[in-house]
């Protein structure tokens, strides 16, 4: 099997399997889309990544509610999770990450 279909398959694994995980509390903390980027997205992640992942809310949202989603996250995942916003993307990054996002809450 090539490189490629394993990181594939692996990304695909990852997506599916943070999905089942965190669809409930995205909802509950008022998220109206979320998308995975970075090494999980990539199929690139080990052991000891963290999970980086976009998001928008619904309506306007504070610090606090930013760091209840993160806290949550963590809680339900047992890992490091960095919680970025659509609107927070510095441009030098935004074309890369909007690039190679994928999907797990669609808006």
């Amino acid at each position: 099997m090539s490189i490629e279909k394993k990181s594939g398959s692996k990304r695909k694994r990852n997506v599916t399997n943070i999905r089942r995980r965190v669809l409930q509390i995205l909802k509950q903390h008022d998220v109206k889309r979320a998308a995975l980027f970075g090494s999980f997205a990539r199929g690139e992640n080990t052991a000891h990544s963290d999970l980086d992942l976009l998001i928008e809310f619904k309506g306007q949202k504070s610090l606090f509610d930013l760091v209840g989603l993160k806290l949550a996250l963590e809680a339900k995942i047992h890992r490091k999770v960095d919680v970025v916003t659509y609107r927070a993307l510095h441009p030098a990054l935004r074309e890369q990450i909007l690039g190679e996002q994928i999907i797990v809450l669609p808006a």
